[in-house]
């Protein structure tokens, strides 16, 4: 999945987003509210951070940073950059501006420790760069787009620091777009586009306000299914198609912090999926043997969130 996630910021570098469902820690720094450090001098002197000052250095941010704000800074360490498929080569590739996109992705101008966070699910946050994140806050801990916050609480003179597990990935279009640029996604964008040759525009569906929740199956799930080419999938009848397709949708922003064993949801079929976080995060089908691995997680898209799956659910 290092293909889709990171194109958001440089054409062309790619980024694994694959976040396991997990509980998210819930340590607090011992830095009082007094602490007279910025969160530019924070992050410089934190070891674990190098790798985020460094973007911070390279996109014109560290005077930003050190001023008064408030900021509210989701900060990714080195282990999460390094979790994301984020290196330092990566860094030094991009150019200042997507480098700034991607941080003030991480940006709030707001003040808010971990004990204000909404706890919606999922609470809508407008961040420095303009789109949008969601905050979660329950007993499990405080998320960010599903990806859990592992240090929260680091206080600084302009505002706050909480370490979460992985980068955030801005989201780079609606869902039909996100699997429209990812070469492993060529069969599903096919399936899509055949099954809209129907009675049901399924690209429209998928690409209109939502929010939804897709269950992306990769090329290599659709040829396990039986589709060899996606020849094959060009002459399937679309009503089939969208059985199929609308069978891997949900309605509403489910990321995989909101998961839970034996969850049952509906899909945009009337039909139910099964949900089993034992031993790993699966979803299964009615008309599948086996449950299909949710491989990845949390991708972005402006009307919701799309998770991969190495298997087609079968109504």
């Amino acid at each position: 999945m290092k293909k889709i996630l990171f194109k958001t910021v440089a054409m062309g570098l790619l980024a694994s987003a694959i976040i396991l469902v997990g509980t998210a820690c819930k340590k607090s720094s011992n830095n009082p509210s007094t602490n007279q450090q910025t969160i530019t001098t924070i992050v410089s002197n934190n070891s674990n951070f190098s790798l985020l000052k460094s973007a911070v250095v390279k996109a014109n941010l560290a005077t930003t940073l050190n001023g008064p704000g408030p900021f509210t800074v989701f900060a990714p360490s080195d282990t999460a950059f390094a979790g994301s498929g984020i290196t330092a080569s990566t860094i030094n590739a991009l150019t200042p501006s997507q480098l700034s996109t991607l941080l003030l992705y991480h940006t709030i101008p707001a003040n808010i420790p971990a004990a204000n966070v909404p706890a919606g699910p999922n609470a809508k946050v407008i961040t420095a760069s303009g789109d949008s994140v969601f905050v979660t806050k329950n007993a499990n801990g405080v998320f960010v787009n599903g990806i859990p916050v592992t240090q929260a609480d680091i206080m600084a003179s302009n505002g706050v620091i909480h370490a979460i597990a992985r980068v955030l990935i801005p989201p780079i279009g609606n869902i039909v777009q996100v699997a429209q640029s990812d070469t492993s996604f060529s069969y599903l964008v096919a399936a899509v586009l055949r099954a809209s040759q129907g009675s049901v525009n399924v690209a429209a569906v998928l690409s209109g306000p939502g929010p939804f929740t897709v269950f992306a199956p990769t090329n290599a799930a659709f040829r396990a299914a039986g589709f060899a080419t996606v020849n094959d999938i060009n002459n399937a009848d679309p009503a089939t198609l969208t059985s199929i397709l609308t069978y891997h949708v949900i309605a509403g922003r489910v990321f995989s912090s909101d998961l839970t064993q034996g969850a049952q949801p509906t899909t945009l079929n009337s039909e139910k999926l099964t949900i089993s976080l034992m031993g790993g995060a699966t979803v299964k089908g009615n008309g599948n043997t086996t449950a299909s691995n949710i491989i990845a997680t949390n991708i972005m898209a402006t009307n919701g969130v799309v998770h991969v799956i190495d298997r087609v659910l079968l109504p």
